[in-house]
Formats: C-alpha cells, sequence, structure tokens
C-alpha cells in the first residue's frame, strides 16, 4: 500500500530531487572531469552513420537531453510520483523535475558567467593599477 504524501511534501520533494539531477546533469555535460568522454561522444554524434547511434551519443553533451535520463534514473530510485499514483504520477513527475533542474541550471550558468565577467573587470582593474603605479615612478 502506498502512504499518500501531501501536496506540499510533493512540492518540497520536487524542488529537492532536481538539485541532484541539475547537478548530475550539468557535471557531465559541462565539467572538465567529463570533457574527454564528452568530446569522443560528441564526435560519434557527428560521425556515426546510423542515426540512432548519432542521437545516443548527442545526450551526453546537452544538458537538457541528458537530464531526462538522469531524471528517469533518479524516478527509479526514489519511486517519487507527482499529484498521481502509478504511470501518470511518474510522467508528470518526469517533466516537472527536468524543467525545474533546467531552471536551476540556467541559473547556475547565469552565475557563472557574472562570476568570470567580474573577475574580468578585476583583472582589467588590477592591469591598470600596476600601469599607474609604474609610470608614477
Amino acid at each position: 500500500m502506498r502512504r499518500v504524501i501531501s501536496l506540499s511534501h510533493q512540492f518540497a520533494y520536487l524542488l529537492l530531487l532536481a538539485l541532484p539531477i541539475a547537478c548530475m546533469s550539468w557535471t557531465v555535460t559541462h565539467e572538465e572531469v567529463f570533457r574527454e568522454p564528452r568530446e569522443w561522444c560528441k564526435c560519434r554524434s557527428t560521425d556515426c552513420k546510423r542515426v540512432a547511434q548519432r542521437k545516443f551519443f548527442y545526450l551526453f553533451t546537452c544538458e537538457y537531453c541528458f537530464s531526462h535520463y538522469v531524471t528517469a534514473l533518479v524516478l527509479l530510485v526514489t519511486r517519487f510520483t507527482l499529484l498521481y499514483d502509478g504511470w501518470r504520477g511518474y510522467v508528470l513527475a518526469e517533466f516537472a523535475l527536468v524543467w525545474l533542474a533546467n531552471i536551476y541550471m540556467s541559473f547556475f550558468n547565469r552565475l557563472r558567467l557574472d562570476i568570470k565577467h567580474e573577475n574580468v573587470a578585476i583583472a582589467v582593474d588590477q592591469v591598470k593599477v600596476e600601469g599607474a603605479a609604474s609610470t608614477a615612478k
């Protein structure tokens, strides 16, 4: 018998489960630790003769695509359903988690861009200060 989970708890699970999904999807598709396998998959996604093979290898280069499979794995492990029991709850949970995980990844990407921009601005200011100090001598 399945325990009934309140809507507020389901929403909390949704918010929390999307975090590791976003983390795993981002790490595999963007971070340096997976660069070599990702580049190999990128080559295979353009070089394979069969469409199914090209699409399979593309999954490891696209955070949106990959997040669907990570979400399916998370749902398999956690058995989380949204609003309904059974297959309808899994389908809703799949798409809601993918959507939310991709929002998290967009925020993270924007944060990284802001940090990079700030670091470049600091480096430029530092060069200006060092240049001014050396001309003042």
